[in-house]
């Protein structure tokens, strides 16, 4: 049963813990009934009741001390984010699900755009052995095609761009790390060098109760047991799958959101070590809405064809 607060006491408790979680642990209650409590607060009171960290940085350590890769966040009342994920960009390969891309970020104008891992696909540099006489594009224009690409959705939308780090992306550094350690800080031998209006994390929270990260528990069953596992909405790439999985308990509704490939399945990037086999993934991507600080259901785009998408129960052509 959840203990009843007089606003004073909970502008008290807010102040003193800071995070919607936190409070809804103390309470007793649902997350989402404290968001309600606390957007009643600040309209009765005209205050503002802001989290501890709006970047959700407290007591974050960066890895190996590696600076930008942390945790951010955002609060979001009413707004779209719209998460791609596995582009595995390579040089004059515009997909079917990239031009939708640019198409759904131009209408929906999303508060955030997360880019969710493995924009950067790093074959040349793979710790896998190379098969048979297979020929891969070079670092320098597998750079140059990520810019190229990225660089069209910099140009439409002054949104915010995170870019959640994957197994692929850190090939790029995992390489220079191993082999060149004395260059260690030296302008462009990291990633992020490269893309400055690109922010670098981990992971990527919306309103502390929805994660975004490219990955998490794998297996066919990946994006139902992430949000069992995880306590919490979470929204991941790396599996190539394009998929919502909503769980409901006493603690109301989450999702397990797979946000497939920007990739086309069958494309070179794939074609050899998957050894022309049939792949249970899907080219697109989501689109995440919140009102009244809840996560709605979760919305897919999905390749129909040839540069046509499912969206919300119709094709469209981009």
């Amino acid at each position: 049963m959840s203990l009843v607060f007089t606003d004073d006491e909970f502008i008290k408790l807010w102040n003193e813990l800071g995070s919607p979680t936190l409070v809804a642990d103390r309470m007793k209650c649902a997350v989402r009934n404290v968001y309600t409590r606390r957007r009643t607060i600040e309209t009765k009171h005209k205050i503002e009741l802001p989290t501890a960290n709006s970047q959700k940085t407290v007591g974050i350590k960066k890895i190996h001390e590696t600076p930008g890769y942390i945790r951010r966040g955002i609060d979001i009342e009413k707004g779209i984010v719209i998460v791609f994920s596995d582009a595995h960009f390579w040089p004059d390969d515009t997909t079917t699900a990239f031009k939708a891309l640019l198409h759904f970020i131009k209408v929906l104008k999303p508060t955030v755009v997360v880019n969710n891992g493995d924009a950067f696909d790093g074959g040349a540099i793979s710790r896998f052995p190379r098969i048979g006489w297979d020929s891969k594009p070079t670092v320098k224009q597998e750079l140059e095609a990520c810019k190229f690409y990225l660089g069209q959705i910099e140009d439409i939308t002054k949104c915010p761009l995170i870019w959640t780090l994957g197994n692929h992306d850190a090939r790029f550094e995992t390489m220079l790390a191993n082999q060149a350690s004395a260059y260690e800080g030296v302008q462009g031998f990291t990633l992020k060098d490269h893309f400055p209006r690109w922010q670098p994390c981990w992971s990527y929270w919306v309103n502390e109760d929805v994660c975004i990260k490219h990955r998490f528990k794998g297996g066919r069953y990946a994006g139902y047991n992430n949000t069992m596992h995880g306590g919490t909405s979470i929204v991941t790439g790396h599996t190539h799958v394009l998929a919502v999985q909503p769980v409901t308990d006493y603690n109301g509704t989450r999702y397990g959101v797979q946000t497939g490939t920007l990739a086309e399945p069958n494309n070179m990037q794939f074609a050899d070590y998957t050894e022309d086999g049939p792949k249970d993934w899907r080219s697109g991507f989501a689109v995440l809405t919140w009102d009244r600080g809840k996560l709605l259901m979760p919305e897919l785009v999905q390749v129909f064809g040839e540069d046509e998408v499912v969206f919300r129960g119709k094709i469209i052509k981009v």
